[in-house]
């Protein structure tokens, strides 16, 4: 749980730059942020 404190805003900052730079991208990065934090939501509780 502690890498995914620190992980999650750095992974949002480059989602948001990416996002700015190429609008297009905004549904790839939505799916597979979304599906990061599942899996790791999922598996790294234990």
């Amino acid at each position: 749980m502690f890498a995914t404190m620190h992980l999650t805003p750095i992974v949002s900052l480059i989602a948001g730059i990416l996002i700015l730079a190429i609008p297009r991208l905004l549904n790839y990065i939505i799916a597979l942020y979304l599906i990061v934090i599942g899996l790791i939501g999922l598996f790294g509780t234990r």
